[in-house]
């Protein structure tokens, strides 16, 4: 299960606190950037693999007949909305999404997700704390946003990858108790499940055990920069079951659209927040390839990126448009809450392109 390298987002970073808006009069005040571990290009836009649909390579335990009544139509287009049906009749309506190699569209993992350019010294998920700064880490040290920046993720690494202990940004990772102090009924119970749970792995908390916490700290907290790291998509595929591979990223856009619904019926995000959705790498596209990923897994490389809120142009599925990175989901994190990435780190690439309606970077290329 564990026999798997996830890439690391890391970058040196030089610690200078610009101050520059990169972007006027942007309406965009809150950002979340929410990651689906391990989910593949393929099933976010055609649905459900049919070659992957029975036991002998799916590995499903589902009758195929129930599998095939919630996630397949012969309708590509159709399927993929039976799948993840807020990301295609809400995002994708509303924003724009990258990666549809079959439309010529194409979005590549280049690492730096979440500083902008990666750092080849870091090659192992066991490496530890992180030595470079992440934009969470850069963002948190503006008046104006500090103490306002959250990590709430299953993987338990992303404390190392925060570097919590130089961070300081609020973080709840993995099997960590997710509730502290004095304890409502639900908290208490929230805890014992944490506790007494048995674990599928050490390392992942399960996405449904997340969630819960996560909601009551945007309830009561109000971050105004916030990620979020689902991590079941992947574990399920390493485990070589596709049902609970498609009924995982099912409910990971469920999620995704009860935190949405969450956060726009509160003044404080109602109209003024971005989401960045995204998947931290791909993985192989054949009978027994698509379990595994990795830079020896060809088809690892290929990843898929959603965006939408109020600065967000509505242009749906990218087509025929130069390739992207994950690399640039750094600066456009910054740059929609009005900061120039890199006046912090002069290595990170720009911004997305294309994203914010009337802004001069929508002439400009992607290409990296």
């Amino acid at each position: 299960m564990r026999n798997k390298l996830r890439f690391i987002f890391l970058l040196w970073f030089a610690p200078t606190f610009a101050t520059h808006s990169a972007s006027a009069q942007l309406k965009t005040r809150n950002v979340v950037l929410i990651v689906s571990d391990g989910l593949r290009w393929q099933e976010i836009f055609t649905g459900a693999d049919p070659n992957l649909m029975d036991d002998k390579h799916g590995g499903i335990w589902a009758k195929p007949e129930t599998l095939r009544k919630d996630f397949w139509n012969d309708d590509p287009s159709v399927r993929r909305h039976m799948l993840f049906p807020f990301l295609w009749g809400t995002v994708a309506k509303q924003g724009q999404i990258f990666g549809n190699q079959n439309k010529g569209s194409v979005a590549h993992v280049t690492n730096g997700m979440l500083t902008g350019h990666p750092d080849p010294r870091i090659d192992s998920n066991e490496f530890g704390l992180n030595p470079n700064t992440t934009v969470f880490e850069w963002m948190n040290h503006f008046p104006e946003f500090h103490g306002h920046v959250a990590a709430y993720a299953t993987w338990d690494v992303f404390k190392n990858i925060f570097n919590e202990p130089r961070s300081h940004i609020v973080l709840q990772c993995g099997w960590d108790l997710p509730e502290k102090g004095k304890l409502t009924p639900k908290q208490e119970l929230l805890n014992e499940l944490y506790r007494t749970t048995t674990r599928l792995d050490d390392e992942d908390v399960w996405d449904s055990f997340l969630q819960v916490p996560l909601l009551e700290y945007v309830k009561s907290a109000h971050p105004r920069l916030l990620f979020v790291g689902y991590g079941e998509t992947d574990n399920w595929a390493h485990a070589g079951r596709y049902d609970l591979v498609l009924e995982s990223a099912h409910q990971f856009d469920a999620f995704v659209k009860q935190l949405w619904d969450t956060m726009q019926a509160m003044p404080e995000y109602r109209g003024q927040t971005t989401f960045i959705i995204t998947t931290d790498h791909g993985r192989g596209s054949g009978l027994e390839e698509w379990k595994e990923h990795g830079v020896e897994e060809k088809g690892s490389e290929n990843i898929w990126i959603a965006v939408m809120g109020p600065d967000t142009e509505a242009l749906g599925e990218r087509t025929n448009i130069d390739a992207v990175t994950q690399s640039q989901i750094a600066a456009t994190t910054a740059k929609f809450l009005g900061k120039d990435f890199r006046q912090g780190s002069a290595e990170a690439v720009p911004a997305l392109p294309g994203l914010i309606a009337g802004s001069a970077s929508n002439a400009a290329s992607a290409k990296r």
